[in-house]
């Protein structure tokens, strides 16, 4: 006999966007009945989120504090012509680490694995085995909607965990180490030292299809490693994503393709860096966004989220300007100069520019100055002109 399961607020996708709003939601109305619904056995997927500090503002601190799983008090960046030690604090986040938490802060009740969703509604969410969750509002956070709807590049990549038969030498995350071979776009390794003997290392591509062959990653990395000198025990986790880099689309189009009237959170909102892909300031955003909420109806979420991601769209022109060059004006092997020449600026202006809170001042610094694309391909292509 189907079940019919009634709350105040019901999330699909425990993911980090709706992992993130469940626990907001939980901290400001204790009292109130919520549902995180998740597909799978556990929630978080397989993934390590990391930001900086600079990415989360003092009020949300607190939110997010408990998901660190490792943290480091700089970073480094390394390009052919120019390297640096930024001194700003960075930290990790792993799907397990947000299970835990969810587990912990959470009611049992409220946390629902193993649920496929077929549909959803302003205030109802069907399920696979006949079961439905009615609530005041729903919150679909499932992943992107249709991505066809925008103008595309690609950020895709692979990670492995290496367990090391020796110490290494890595006092700190390298963000960026764009010293290696450039093939399919611009191509960097990242590496988060996560002990003294194991390493998390992500070969990263911005290239112009989503395509992944996972066997070319994962002897790219092995190479890497060996180049280091680093003595391999075993390979633990390994990790895969391909995301948007956003240069134009219809935006509109974009938020109904993910569920009509249906409020939204997290890649299926837009709510991304156009450039970077980073999603986690936005997501802590807009759960505390949520969570402040004195309106939990299917309606009210449904504006406050599209309203919220819909003015984050418009003010992020110029990031999606910045996409468009760095794919359309740079040649594929030439698109680390972008990056080299803007880890030349200030470090607060490097913060600001990932948390997605560039000042006037900051985007005028990124532009002046001798261009590292060609003029007349720039030109072409902020018109619009392929090249």
């Amino acid at each position: 006999m189907p079940t019919i399961h009634h709350c105040d607020l019901a999330i699909v996708g425990g993911g980090l966007s709706g992992a993130l709003i469940a626990l907001a939601a939980a901290r400001r109305r204790p009292d109130a009945r919520i549902r995180l619904i998740e597909e799978n056995a556990t929630f978080g997927g397989n993934h390590v989120w990391s930001f900086f500090a600079s990415d989360v503002t003092d009020p949300n601190r607190a939110l997010v504090a408990p998901l660190i799983a490792h943290g480091w008090r700089g970073y480094d960046i390394a390009f052919p012509g120019h390297a640096r030690t930024l001194d700003t604090a960075y930290y990790s986040i792993t799907s397990e680490r947000i299970d835990a938490v969810l587990r912990d802060q959470l009611p049992a009740q409220a946390l629902m694995t193993g649920a496929r969703v077929l549909g959803t509604s302003p205030t109802a969410v069907v399920l696979a085995d006949g079961d439905r969750v009615e609530a005041q509002g729903v919150i679909d956070c499932r992943g992107p909607g249709d991505l066809s709807l925008l103008d595309l590049g690609w950020q895709k990549f692979m990670g492995m965990e290496l367990e090391l038969g020796g110490l290494h030498d890595v006092e700190r995350p390298i963000v960026m180490d764009a010293t290696v071979e450039q093939v399919d776009g611009y191509r960097f390794v990242y590496t988060l030292p996560f002990t003294a003997t194991s390493l998390f290392v992500e070969d990263t591509y911005y290239s112009d299809t989503p395509d992944l062959d996972t066997q070319v990653l994962a002897g790219r990395i092995t190479q890497y490693a060996l180049s280091k000198k680093w003595r391999l025990a075993r390979v633990g986790r390994t990790e895969t994503g391909v995301l948007p880099v956003a240069m134009g689309g219809d935006f509109e189009e974009y938020w109904r393709s993910g569920g009509n009237r249906v409020a939204k959170g997290g890649m299926r909102a837009g709510l991304f860096h156009p450039l970077t892909g980073y999603s986690l300031p936005d997501a802590v955003r807009l759960a505390q966004l949520v969570a402040e909420s004195g309106d939990w109806s299917g309606g009210a979420l449904h504006t406050l989220t599209h309203d919220h991601a819909a003015r984050l769209w418009r003010e992020r022109r110029f990031f999606r300007t910045l996409a468009t060059m760095l794919f359309r004006a740079a040649e594929p092997a030439e698109r680390y100069r972008v990056l080299e020449r803007f880890y030349r600026l200030d470090a607060g202006l490097v913060g600001r520019f990932y948390a997605g809170r560039s000042t006037m001042i900051d985007k005028a610094r990124v532009l002046i100055g001798k261009p590292p694309v060609p003029i007349g391909r720039a030109v072409r292509a902020l018109a619009g002109k392929r090249t």
